[in-house]
């Protein structure tokens, strides 16, 4: 097989390949609430929480779009200790001492299941909401509603970098966004 032709063939068929496992999407290295505070007494980092339900259609966008990305993943595995967590899921979390689970989930159901009390602690209202938390497991803010990567860019870094605690009005954060350098590519 010493035909250039073919060899080019080959050559340009690996390259393709290569290219295009290089553009999928990175995946973020999720954990579970306990695995995220057992981790942050060996290392502590902030949390970011992904409270989503099964039913929810604009929780399965922000996997598909958001999470998905690989600025966005990148990020977050560097920066943070990620969690998904089922608020309406059966899931027993010891947090602040305390344990919480979900005494009336029933198992298999297809829609909306009961809210997990941990759920109801965090003042999870709507899905998704996305939660943040400081190095000592507190929780920052919550962020409710679906974000695409750009706008998860923004609080991603407000959050990383400390800069909320500067932060004392609608116009403070205006200036902080306009001022920030948005790197995250996608919608």
């Amino acid at each position: 097989m010493n035909d250039p032709t073919y060899m080019n063939k080959i050559l340009l068929l690996t390259l393709i390949g290569l290219f295009s496992l290089s553009m999928q999407a990175q995946e973020i290295n999720w954990m579970t609430f306990n695995e995220a505070l057992e981790a942050q007494k060996e290392t502590p980092k902030k949390i970011m929480v992904d409270a989503y339900t099964i039913w929810c259609g604009p929780c399965k966008l922000l996997d598909k779009n958001t999470f998905q990305n690989a600025d966005v993943a990148t990020y977050i595995n560097e920066n943070y200790y990620a969690v998904k967590f089922n608020a309406e899921g059966n899931e027993k979390v010891t947090y602040k001492d305390k344990e919480f689970k979900n005494p009336n989930y029933q198992f298999g159901k297809s829609g909306r299941n009961s809210q997990h009390e941990l759920a109801e602690v965090l003042r999870i209202g709507a899905y998704p909401t996305i939660i943040f938390m400081d190095e000592k497991g507190e929780v920052i803010a919550p962020l409710p509603g679906y974000k695409s990567p750009q706008q998860l860019e923004i609080y991603l870094k407000l959050f990383y970098t400390d800069a909320y605690k500067a932060i004392d009005s609608r116009e403070a954060f205006q200036e902080y966004v306009n001022t920030l350098k948005l790197e995250f590519e996608g919608e």
